[in-house]
């Protein structure tokens, strides 16, 4: 794992820790596949799924998309471990409930 790999890990542990401190959001699932699969991979297994996770979705009702693995994807330290296609299936993700 390279340094950008760790530091994106490291954003996903503090996407987990923040919903929980400032929404009361326990996203226990995300956390316990960010330690099975590690960051990169779970990232990528939720903005590929067909639907937006639970998560996704309490982020956006709390008003707090910056939390999400989204926002996160399209961060301009973490381009070197996703392709165009993430981040635009990523930017896709965020303006389609940006504009409900």
């Amino acid at each position: 794992m390279n340094d950008t790999e760790r530091r994106f890990e490291r954003a996903m542990v503090d996407i987990y820790l923040t919903a929980k401190r400032e929404l009361g959001y326990n996203a226990t699932r995300f956390m316990q596949m960010v330690s099975e699969r590690g960051g990169l991979a779970t990232a990528r297994q939720l903005l590929w799924s067909d639907q937006p996770s639970d998560g996704f979705e309490t982020l956006w009702r709390h008003g707090r998309l910056d939390l999400s693995v989204e926002a996160h994807v399209i961060k301009e330290e973490f381009a070197e471990l996703f392709t165009d296609e993430d981040r635009e299936r990523a930017r896709t993700r965020l303006d389609d409930l940006r504009r409900t």
